[in-house]
């Protein structure tokens, strides 16, 4: 009888322990949008998820290997004080009074920053991204002593930073603390006609993605939680299209295409949205790309904020469509041709897009190009449309080419003709 009272004790503590755990759950909010990648897609690819040079906002922050930045941080926040009327205790309070909203913004709890800890990181790296956009903005916000924008390789490595998942600090604070600062400057002339909106989409316009035009950033600013959401809310396809099942997923390549007789252009006029692509009487219309030195990180990043905020697959659809196009150098090389890329080694495309389409998957049901697919596939069956490329690319492929062709059909038939005229006069 005792030994069960002693273990009704014990299972008494230990669920008095467990209940007191669970009393001190931090508060889940549906509102996040700033997730940490799950470690098995980290590990294949560390460098593309982890910030190099610059940490911002809590997930990163104090790592001895990017402690460094630390008192680049502080100069930019001196020159941002140096500015404004508005004194840092104004600015401490305002974050503040969101703290909690700002904690929400994050998919984990944020347990190794406490509340002072916490609002004066959310400061300094807020301040830290205003003035690196001011100054990339408008030369004059710089200062001699600047050895971020005084080292172009720096200030690259950092833009690698600024566009990782875990590194992200929400829109709202960036841009409250900014009009916070232009309530009170020293001088009038400081901040006239500048906004965080322009001076950020001026940074990420073209930098990115192309086409990813100002006007669409600054639609979607307001409704954007932080820089990944922007350009993926940026990247919505500007039609909307029927679903079809997709019944055989082996899409062809461009040189398969092109060896079917399809024709490639980049798409009319300024799309919408990279992702429009169509296929219409034979020719197939990609919107121009460029490819860049942090792509394949950035895309990566791209991709993993799509799949855990819950949006449609849109743009993994385009990394698999672009993979499964673009499969080696000569398909890259085609494109090249037909000015719907742009970049100086044809064999970067195919590497890029390939390592990409292993993060993605393909749904035969939801997949948005599945029209243009299943139309691609009946245009390459048709004998017709390969007599007659081959035709075109192997024989009149050049003017002497065509030259030579008609010379000989013309000299085949005066053959043909003496021939005839012999054999009457026989």
């Amino acid at each position: 009888m005792d030994d069960c009272e002693d273990v009704s004790i014990d299972m008494q503590k230990l669920a008095d322990t467990l209940s007191g755990k669970l009393e001190t759950l931090h508060h889940l909010s549906k509102d996040c949008s700033i997730y940490r990648v799950a470690e098995p897609k980290r590990c294949l690819n560390p460098s593309h998820f982890t910030p190099q040079i610059v940490s911002i906002g809590p997930f990163h922050h104090g790592k001895e290997e990017l402690k460094a930045m630390e008192e680049h941080k502080q100069r930019y926040l001196k020159c941002f004080l140096q500015r404004t009327k508005v004194r840092m205790a104004r600015f401490l309070s305002f974050i503040k009074e969101r703290e909690t909203k700002l904690r929400n913004c994050y998919a984990e709890t944020i347990r190794n920053l406490g509340s002072d800890e916490f609002v004066a990181m959310v400061l300094v790296d807020a301040v830290f991204l205003i003035e690196f956009f001011l100054r990339f903005y408008e030369r004059n916000f710089r200062t001699d002593d600047d050895r971020i924008f005084g080292k172009p390789q720096l200030r690259k490595e950092i833009r690698h930073d600024f566009l990782l998942l875990e590194n992200q600090l929400p829109l709202f604070i960036l841009n409250d603390l900014f009009d916070l600062a232009k309530t009170a400057t020293y001088e009038d002339a400081f901040y006239e006609n500048i906004s965080f909106v322009k001076i950020t989409c001026f940074w990420l316009e073209d930098r990115v993605v192309k086409p990813l035009d100002k006007h669409s950033l600054e639609i979607h600013f307001s409704k954007a939680e932080h820089f990944l959401d922007l350009i993926i809310l940026c990247l919505q396809p500007s039609q909307s299209r029927a679903q079809i099942m997709l019944k055989d997923q082996n899409i062809p390549s461009v040189k398969e295409l092109h060896q079917a007789g399809v024709k490639f252009k980049p798409a009319a006029g300024s799309p919408k949205s990279v992702l429009d692509i169509n296929f219409n009487q034979g020719i197939l219309e990609i919107p121009y790309f460029k490819v860049y030195g942090n792509t394949e990180p950035a895309y990566r990043n791209l991709l993993a904020f799509e799949s855990m905020h819950g949006y449609k697959k849109h743009f993994n659809d385009y990394i698999i469509m672009m993979a499964c196009l673009i499969s080696c150098p000569k398909d890259a090389e085609l494109l090249v041709e037909n000015e719907v890329i742009r970049l100086g080694n044809t064999e970067t495309v195919p590497t890029v897009f390939r390592n990409l389409d292993r993060d993605c998957t393909l749904a035969s049901s939801r997949f948005q190009y599945s029209g243009v697919v299943t139309d691609l596939q009946a245009y390459r069956k048709l004998p017709w449309h390969k007599w007659k490329a081959a035709l075109k690319q192997n024989y009149f492929n050049t003017p002497w080419a065509s030259i030579s062709v008609i010379a000989a059909v013309i000299l085949l038939l005066l053959t043909a003709t003496q021939t005839v005229s012999s054999l009457i006069a026989l």
